[in-house]
């Protein structure tokens, strides 16, 4: 694991986060509008553009070994800053339904619940393929709502894209819900048998002396 903390990989990362800001003021005071390019493009260059720094970021720090751990920290708390405010930014413009962003965003609540439990004993819950494609679904999804501003027949695909994603955060959920009881359900298990192979050792001798000491 690279030394070097403030490497590429965790510089692009830390530029996602700076967009958060930039894509919540685009989107709420729906500026700026140059010329036929008005803030409905621009919120979508600066989702799919942030969106790109996190594949990017993750790419180069496995190949040039530069995975550092506030690399580790900081990618996944800029993940959930760039689409809780992508999302919420569409509630407040009446785009969304807020009942579906209440759903994926406390689906990751429970997720980084989940993780730090998981830590706290030991053990490790990986990234799924379901977790990911979650991902890429709500950046195509975020873009394709935000573009029903300016063009109300996108609305379908908007809503069946949100439809998607929150399908996904709940099985997303689920399965890492099923990975952390699996793996704990494992500790404790181990746990048991350890406690109950260190009480058949013990000298019988002693058990009855235990026993009869008032």
């Amino acid at each position: 694991m690279s030394e070097n903390q403030m490497n590429l990989p965790n510089s692009l990362t830390t530029l996602r986060i700076f967009f958060v800001p930039l894509l919540v003021a685009v989107l709420l005071t729906r500026q700026p509008n140059w010329g036929p390019i008005h803030f409905e493009m621009w919120g979508v260059l600066i989702l799919v553009v942030a969106a790109a720094t996190d594949v990017m970021d993750g790419y180069i720090a496995r190949k040039r070994g530069e995975v550092t751990t506030l690399g580790i920290l900081l990618d996944p708390i800029a993940d959930k800053l760039l689409i809780s405010a992508a999302f919420i930014s569409l509630v407040e413009m009446g785009l969304v339904p807020a009942w579906m962003v209440v759903i994926i965003i406390g689906r990751e609540f429970i997720v980084v619940g989940l993780r730090d439990i998981a830590t706290a004993e030991g053990l490790i819950i990986p990234a799924s393929a379901l977790g990911k494609t979650k991902m890429v679904l709500q950046v195509v999804a975020g873009c394709a709502v935000i573009m029903t501003a300016k063009y109300p027949s996108l609305k379908p695909l908007g809503t069946t894209l949100m439809w998607l994603v929150v399908l996904s955060a709940v099985a997303s959920a689920i399965h890492y819900f099923q990975m952390f009881w699996s793996q704990i359900n494992f500790r404790v298990q181990q746990r048991k048998l350890r406690q109950h192979r260190a009480l058949m050792m013990v000298d019988p001798k002693e058990k009855t002396q235990d026993v009869l000491t008032p």
